[in-house]
């Protein structure tokens, strides 16, 4: 039980000391995606004074700064809208799986170079992306390059999230048809954008794309969103108007046109759906008013994002969570890298002079022996005192059985082990008692009974003198005088390691001091940084000698008392045997 405890504490070291992605990074922040999941959804990092204090630890223009995913090892596909360390502002896209709920920022680098990837912050089927923060005009942030070919428009100092446009009925951007706006049945488009109105509106059109007599149209009746397909025959699909918008503020306005089907959402819930068997289209795209110059917004607009597939209604609650609060995220603490110091004992390592090292390495060894000694002895008393109990409790049952019965032959695999008790313990078979003294001292006195009563020469007495009885208890006692020092063999090492380890180590500190205080004489320095290092040095010659002594001082004591009592089990069934013989061989 012990050991799965210290499993499960080892285990869980990794988890609580997590590993720093690179050193040559000074912070980190903890970043929690607290929105619905979606596959791939690019998450704003709004960064401000009021969340993020380390701007001054930046560098300017954000190179530094990393973004990596759950594991903390795999870094992220990221790009910097805005970013002012001075003012202490920051806007940053990221690319983030699924599956992560959670990852990492990491800044404090002055040598980095940046590694934003516009591009690669969406995925295949995000085809337009204007955040509208060029210096002037827009510039599609997708490897698509759905760039306008006309735009006329004012930009914003502040929409809602960095720059913005503003729209004053008459204004537009238009986009000419490519391959990647290009509406398939099978797959969709989805359309969303952050609109804050001036007023109701007089149908203004947020986005129309028109194949032709065909046409998507995603607008604003008054205060209510909706979206329309018309077929090239005149046929019209008006989703239903359910849900107004208040004046005030900014909305997130997205349309989804998925296989069959017209979805307007308002903030990131449904707000009207009908069926509509739309048909492929690969037309030119305006956004803030319609083609003809007819139905212009009248307000502002920002983030403006196309995809040609149906983007699930997660998706859609994310981008609308990430509002100007950055509700679809959660910053955690700021974490420092930990500073690498040199340990004391490192530097007091490298002042050990060379006889120290002396002293070290010859306790080192007498240590290494000790905690041989100490567990190879504690297998071999652990495997005597099981083999004692088993041979007891076989002894003890033939009550007035003759009481040789249980004696056998010794194999060549015993008389091969019987050097070494511990490959004995190890490695024996141990099917009659092979590591169990008291059977070793019984085996001597079967074969002192066997000689007395004649078994060697084929004649059978069946009766002990008192003197043959006095005679087998003499070699029992000798068998037992011979098993005790069995168990105490090399128990000495132990007592030289107790004793003479911290005597070694005080040699060895006396030396090194003799040595620093002559290295001052000769120098003449007496500054207390030039005594202390030598003079620490020469305490770790006591400090290994205590190493060594106390171990063993523990060891020793622990298996003498087991050895004392393997001892005294011996003297008790010394007579224990002698009573079984002298009654049962009795005149």
């Amino acid at each position: 039980m012990k050991l799965k405890i210290l499993a499960v504490v080892f285990a869980l070291v990794p988890t609580l000391a997590q590993a720093w992605w690179n050193e040559e990074w000074q912070f980190r922040k903890k970043i929690s995606v607290t929105a619905a999941e979606s596959a791939d959804t690019p998450v704003l990092v709004g960064l401000h004074s009021g969340n993020f204090g380390y701007f001054k630890d930046t560098q300017a223009s954000g190179a530094d700064v990393r973004f990596l995913a759950g594991d903390d090892k795999t870094e992220l596909p990221f790009h910097i809208e805005k970013y002012d360390a001075i003012n202490g502002i920051g806007l940053l896209w990221v690319k983030v799986p699924h599956d992560n709920k959670q990852i990492w920022m990491y800044y404090g680098n002055p040598n980095a170079k940046t590694t934003a990837n516009v591009a690669g912050s969406f995925d295949a089927n995000q085809a337009l992306v204007y955040h509208f923060d060029d210096a002037t005009g827009v510039t599609d942030k997708t490897q698509n390059n759905n760039n306008p070919v006309q735009q006329a428009f004012s930009l914003l100092p502040s929409g809602i999230f960095g720059q913005g446009a503003s729209f004053s009925g008459k204004d537009f951007i238009n986009v000419a048809s490519s391959q990647s706006l290009g509406v398939l049945t099978n797959k969709g488009m989805t359309f969303s954008a952050w609109v804050k109105m001036d007023g109701a509106q007089s149908d203004a059109y947020v986005m129309q794309l028109r194949d032709g007599g065909a046409e998507f149209v995603f607008g604003i009746d008054g205060l209510v969103p909706y979206a329309r397909y018309t077929d090239a025959a005149g046929r019209a699909w008006n989703t239903p108007r359910e849900a107004p918008l208040s004046k005030a503020g900014w909305h997130h306005l997205a349309f989804v046109a998925s296989p069959g089907h017209l979805t307007v959402f308002a903030d990131g819930k449904p707000a009207g759906s009908i069926a509509a068997p739309f048909g492929a289209m690969n037309g030119s795209l305006t956004i803030g008013a319609a083609a003809d110059a007819k139905h212009g917004l009248v307000g502002q607009v920002d983030e403006v994002q196309v995809a040609n597939t149906a983007r699930s209604n997660a998706w859609v609650g994310m981008a609308a969570a990430q509002g100007q609060d950055g509700n679809g995220i959660a910053l955690g603490d700021d974490e420092v890298k930990a500073e690498e110091t040199t340990s004391y004992f490192t530097v007091i390592l490298k002042n050990v002079t060379v006889d120290g090292w002396a002293v070290i390495i010859i306790l080192a060894i007498m240590a290494l022996i000790g905690w041989m000694v100490m567990i190879g002895k504690g297998i071999v008393i652990y495997r005597a005192g099981k083999d004692n109990t088993a041979f007891l409790e076989q002894f003890r049952r033939l009550g007035k059985d003759d009481p040789t019965k249980l004696d056998a032959a010794e194999s060549d695999e015993e008389r091969d082990l019987s050097g070494s008790p511990v490959s004995l313990a190890l490695f024996g078979k141990h099917d009659h008692f092979q590591s169990s003294p008291l059977y070793h001292i019984y085996h001597a006195g079967v074969e002192a009974v066997n000689y007395r009563i004649g078994k060697s020469v084929g004649a059978r007495a069946v009766t002990l003198s008192p003197q043959a009885v006095n005679t087998i208890r003499a070699t029992l006692d000798a068998a037992m005088v011979r098993e005790a020092q069995k168990l105490n063999k090399q128990m000495v090492l132990l007592t030289l390691s107790i004793s003479g380890g911290p005597f070694l180590g005080l040699l060895g500190t006396v030396v090194g001091v003799m040595i620093t205080f002559a290295a001052i004489a000769a120098s003449g320095n007496v500054d207390v940084n030039a005594i202390a290092p030598g003079i620490a040095a020469a305490l770790v010659a006591t400090v290994a000698g205590l190493v060594v002594a106390i171990p063993a001082l523990f060891g020793y004591n622990y298996l003498g008392s087991r050895i004392k009592e393997n001892i005294a089990d011996m003297h008790v069934f010394v007579d224990e045997f002698i009573c079984a013989v002298a009654e049962h061989y009795a005149e």
